[in-house]
């Protein structure tokens, strides 16, 4: 069959089609579909030809087999060191079989391809800083994943999720007034307590524009709220554009490479419109990652940067905390055991690896604070990154990926954990509701907000 009514090997382009295959309840029909579908052995061989340039075919060749990728792999710990979770076997067996096959493989074979790309393999690239020839897996399973989408071969939720950024430019059916109106309501929540208390939009020149996770807006608008807080208490001159706000890529988990251009497109247009001094993204790690680090090749930018310079939200929140934009009460501040998830995408892929420790010198009291073990960029993934959250199909690989944080965190002894980033924040909490370690997880905003000093001029009359 070459194609199907919902696995076929055509994006998805309008409402209609987002409805449809959201329809079909967890992919059932689709999945089924799967099974029958054709590999366009000419296509793919074609695409491999055009896109796989020297770097990547160097890093098939040069593998040396070592083996010191394996330890490195939480996937690979957490399944009895089996041979087929080392990195090495996982890409030479699916990308360099595609390779050395010329494309000539069979519907078997992607479905195994489509299972290794996306239940062994977050993309974390741990593997990476331990590989001695520096052969950086992250882009080779992310280039996989390009392949696999091609041909239709992608999970059902990554599908729906690159349809949602061709569709709407956000990864939820969130539209531009829908956010506008979102964040506003949330605000008007809010200005009782905190006086003056806006949400300027569309605001030309302004210090900073602000962007976020269409998670926020869809399940925890509050989110919006607490950023406007505490920029409002920082005394910032923000904005948030009306059209180009979202800056997480689903697309960048399901490799539609064509929808990664798009949605980073759309942000990069609201920073060029609104010529903002400077962009911040909300507490998110793959979003920074597709906007920010890998975001500027996608849009051809030759400097590798935005048009804008663009930081995480942690590295605002340390500057407003060292500068004095920000005071805590520090009668306030987290007495009880805490420890911090160490994001892939702004710590390991970004090296960000000092500056969550900054914040916890200030709202944490001294003694309480205890470090993961391994830590910073050494880190393990959550658990979930590269889209393994959110996959039904995969969610028992998913939850036993999940064992080696649970098992670093137990060891800190920590009851609460800072996880400045969506994904680890989803991870953790699943990883409590799997395991119950009896733990709390939190973002940062809502933490600081609870110690905060406010400036007079936000204090409500009494």
């Amino acid at each position: 069959m070459p194609e199907g009514i919902f696995c076929n090997k055509k994006p998805v382009e309008t409402e209609e089609e987002l409805t449809a295959l959201l329809g079909d309840t967890s992919g059932t029909q689709y999945y089924k579909e799967m099974k029958e579908l054709d590999v366009d052995s000419k296509l793919l061989w074609t695409t491999i030809q055009n896109t796989c340039k020297s770097r990547i075919r160097t890093w098939l060749e040069i593998c040396a087999h070592c083996g010191m990728c394996a330890d490195s792999c939480f996937l690979y710990l957490v399944n009895d060191r089996d041979p087929k979770q080392v990195p090495a076997y996982k890409i030479q067996s699916t990308l360099g079989e595609i390779v050395k096959r010329k494309g000539k493989v069979d519907n078997e074979f992607m479905r195994m391809a489509m299972e290794t790309a996306w239940a062994k393999c977050t993309c974390c690239n741990r593997c990476g800083m331990y590989c001695p020839h520096g052969i950086d897996m992250g882009i080779m399973f992310g280039y996989l994943r390009g392949l696999l989408y091609q041909q239709g071969f992608v999970p059902w939720e990554m599908k729906i999720g690159a349809g949602m950024h061709r569709v709407y430019r956000a990864q939820m059916d969130v539209s531009e007034e829908e956010f506008v109106e979102t964040f506003q309501w949330m605000v008007e929540e809010y200005e009782d307590d905190y006086v003056g208390l806006t949400v300027p939009v569309d605001v030309e020149n302004a210090d900073i524009m602000y962007t976020v996770n269409a998670r926020e807006v869809k399940h925890y608008p509050e989110d919006l709220a607490e950023a406007a807080i505490l920029f409002h208490a920082a005394g910032e001159n923000w904005t948030i554009p009306s059209k180009g706000w979202e800056l997480t890529s689903l697309a960048m988990f399901a490799g539609d490479w064509a929808a990664c251009k798009m949605q980073v497109e759309s942000v990069y247009e609201a920073m060029e419109r609104l010529k903002p001094k400077r962009m911040i993204g909300t507490e998110c790690g793959h979003a920074h990652r597709a906007t920010v680090v890998e975001g500027p090749y996608w849009a051809g930018r030759k400097d590798g940067r935005p048009p804008v310079e663009s930081i995480h939200y942690i590295e605002w929140l340390a500057e407003a905390l060292r500068e004095g934009k920000l005071k805590i009460d520090p009668s306030k501040r987290i007495k009880q055991p805490v420890t911090l998830q160490d994001s892939c995408n702004y710590v390991r892929n970004h090296g960000l690896r000092e500056t969550a420790r900054e914040i916890v010198s200030y709202i944490v009291e001294p003694g309480y604070f205890r470090d993961m073990s391994p830590r910073k960029e050494h880190n393990f993934c959550c658990g979930g990154g590269g889209g393994f959250n959110g996959i039904g199909l995969f969610r028992p690989q998913r939850n036993k990926g999940l064992i080696t944080k649970r098992d670093q965190i137990i060891a800190t002894g920590a009851e609460l954990v800072l996880a400045p980033c969506h994904n680890c924040w989803d991870a953790i909490r699943d990883l409590e509701e799997e395991y119950e370690i009896g733990i709390k997880w939190s973002f940062l905003k809502p933490l600081v907000i609870s110690m905060l000093e406010l400036p007079d001029h936000m204090k409500p009359e009494e």
